[in-house]
């Protein structure tokens, strides 16, 4: 049997313990209001998107891909963006554009940090001879963030719940994972940052280290990460 302490291969989470934001997500959200003519203050946003953002339904979509994934997944989010300017007061209609422009902006580095021990982690694991993946509740979008963010050539594999149609805590992504990095989970380790990462890694049958970071006002906690 694989020694729990010594593995083979890491699954990592991504939001939260990877990268994280820059600024808090009500300041950008009001940002971009601002430019389609909807002024709302970014304290209120921050105030809500959390407790939206835990009960949005799983951000995953079994049996789609392409474009249709795509659109799904733009949907999504933009239902989501919809819902905080309800909860902050406004009612009329999302301005049109809003939603994808938002949507857009997420999908490049700008917005994004890589948190200052990765890179040098994920070059010394590798060094190891360890196998690594990302996990992570988000989107086909994250594919390029790594490009972009420079850890894609440090990462094996990437798995996101919307493509793989299970989010965590489910086991299905962290199984996922393992079938692609070709180990068992006896073999691996998971590291993450919120209840879903502890509970679907223990569901798939992996040991879990949860750890935390700082992150602006408003984040959810790593919970969808």
């Amino acid at each position: 049997m694989t020694d729990a302490r010594r593995p083979e291969g890491l699954l990592l989470d991504a939001m939260g313990t990877l990268i994280g934001l820059r600024r808090s997500v009500g300041s950008t959200y009001a940002a971009f209001a601002a430019e389609h003519g909807v002024n709302v203050e970014a304290e209120a946003i921050n105030a809500v998107f959390p407790q939206l953002f835990r009960a949005a339904p799983p951000l995953a979509f079994p049996g789609l891909e392409g474009k249709a994934l795509l659109e799904a997944e733009q949907a999504w989010w933009v239902a989501l963006i919809d819902g905080c300017l309800k909860a902050c007061g406004h009612d009329d209609p999302l301005p049109e554009g809003l939603g994808p422009a938002l949507f857009r902006h997420y999908a490049t580095a700008e917005p994004w940090q890589v948190y200052g021990d990765v890179a040098e982690h994920l070059q010394q694991w590798r060094s190891a001879g360890l196998k690594l993946a990302v996990v992570s509740n988000f989107d086909q979008r994250l594919h390029g963030l790594l490009e972009q963010l420079e850890l894609a050539p440090l990462i094996d594999t990437v798995v996101v719940s919307s493509a793989v149609g299970a989010a965590k805590p489910d086991p299905r992504p962290f199984e996922r994972a393992l079938e692609l990095l070709e180990l068992p989970a006896a073999a691996a380790w998971h590291i993450g940052d919120s209840p879903e990462d502890e509970a679907g890694a223990r569901a798939a049958g992996l040991h879990c280290v949860l750890i935390q970071r700082k992150q602006p006002a408003g984040t959810p906690g790593g919970t969808r990460s």
